[in-house]
């Protein structure tokens, strides 16, 4: 059976590194807010040259802070894709703000530059964009249309921790680059966790302060916080792991130029171009039977998954709160699927599931 993914797997070169992380955490006592979450904001943020990193509790904690941060009235426009996941709506309705869907180019999954214009009324004040499995956004339009609105940016770098546009790193363009380091994630720790990166010292000293119930000075609290807090052990997995990042990212570039050699035109590849450096989170394919496709490799013992079968609109939590139609989102949700693609797996696993593809 060729797993889609094993946690286990994935984990286990770094595991004795774990656990020596843990004992350290457990012999010194101190478990939120330390050193090791301090090191680790350090680490990321050169790492994605950011001038600040703050760690929260999960990539949705992340977006919903970086919107927080703005203090949008009720009912502002936030730009966000048709066919992001959910998780990024969500932080919109959160700070009580309306998402406004635009559809993704065909060809990069990404939100497209091109019609984001006809959605900008007097109300919208941002744009929510996601770097979608791993390959960054189209950024010089999608910027020149923020500077000439006057928008602010939050990108959603759940996927595509380490991905680049024109050599710059995600996270780096816009006000805000929020992160999640959920255990699949190609930086993933061993439970939830998230990063929220940004350049400007005003945007990192609210953003610190909002995380620890608003709070900079113990028992004394400036503004109404939450609580959304790296913990230490998390950050000590992370600080291992990041290490690591560059060379994972690598290992699932080549299997990525495998499948892109191996496969057959009839299954609809990922799109390269020299400006993106993918980091390939998720590898998806299309295909009009997806279902069956999905369904005859699992009989040839190789799981896949979907991400994702269901697009926002579609929801059931947003029906009477996302409107319109999204035809485009739509063929996506319908036709895409995730093959395997993880730091566990070998060359020998991707020429596998590439024979058995070229047979259906």
């Amino acid at each position: 059976m060729i797993e889609y993914e094993n946690l286990h797997k994935s984990n286990e070169q770094f595991l004795d590194a774990y656990k020596q992380c843990l004992n350290d955490v457990l012999e010194k006592g101190w478990f939120i807010l330390g050193n090791k979450v301090k090191r680790f904001e350090e680490q990321f943020a050169k790492y994605c040259g950011s001038n600040y990193c703050i760690g929260v509790a999960s990539g949705l904690d992340a977006l919903y802070i970086s919107l927080k941060a703005f203090n949008f009235e009720k009912g502002t426009e936030v730009i966000v894709p048709s066919n992001t996941y959910i998780a990024t709506i969500l932080s919109i309705l959160q700070n009580n703000l309306k998402p406004v869907l635009v559809e993704p180019d065909l060809s990069t999954y990404n939100i497209d530059p091109a019609k984001i214009e006809e959605k900008i009324t007097e109300k919208t004040k941002a744009i929510m964009l996601v770097h979608l499995y791993g390959k960054a956004c189209n950024m010089d339009p999608i910027l020149e249309i923020a500077r000439r609105h006057d928008l602010k940016i939050i990108e959603d770098c759940a996927q595509a921790h380490g991905a680049m546009y024109k050599n710059k790193k995600v996270g780096t363009f816009g006000n805000f680059g929020a992160f999640s380091f959920y255990p699949t994630k190609n930086l993933g720790c061993l439970g939830d966790g998230g990063s929220v990166n940004t350049n400007s010292e005003e945007l990192a000293a609210f953003t610190r302060t909002y995380r620890n119930y608003g709070s900079e000075v113990k028992y004394v609290n400036d503004i109404a916080g939450i609580n959304s807090r790296l913990d230490e052990l998390q950050a000590g997995f992370l600080s291992i792991k990041l290490e690591y990042l560059d060379k994972i990212n690598e290992h699932k570039r080549h299997l990525a130029s495998i499948y892109e050699t191996g496969l057959k035109p009839e299954f609809i590849k990922p799109v390269l171009h020299p400006d993106h450096h993918d980091v390939y989170h998720i590898y998806n394919i299309r295909h009009p039977k997806r279902n069956d496709l999905k369904e005859y490799l699992l009989k040839h013992d190789i799981k896949t998954e979907i991400h994702y079968p269901i697009p926002p609109h579609r929801q059931k939590a947003l029906q009477g709160i996302v409107e319109g139609n999204y035809p485009i989102s739509e063929e996506i949700h319908d036709t895409t699927l995730s093959l395997p693609i993880s730091y566990f797996h070998t060359e020998e696993d991707i020429h596998k599931v590439i024979e058995v593809l070229n047979k259906f």
